[in-house]
């Protein structure tokens, strides 16, 4: 009996073990979009400028 309790234990352990890794990268993962998102706001508003077509100079 005390080997089945044993087992019911470190099953509850690696459960919550299980649970605290997928937090985790769930949490790295939302940073990481949200990193993704503002770095493509800031090229996309700096692209705009440099991608101004002019006319080539006069001779």
């Amino acid at each position: 009996m005390y080997e089945y309790e044993l087992h019911h234990i470190r099953s509850a352990e690696l459960i919550r073990e299980a649970e605290h890794e997928r937090l985790v990268r769930e949490a790295l993962r939302a940073r990481r979009k949200q990193r993704d998102a503002r770095s493509r706001e800031e090229k996309e508003s700096h692209t705009s400028r440099l991608r101004r077509h002019r006319r080539p100079r006069a001779a």
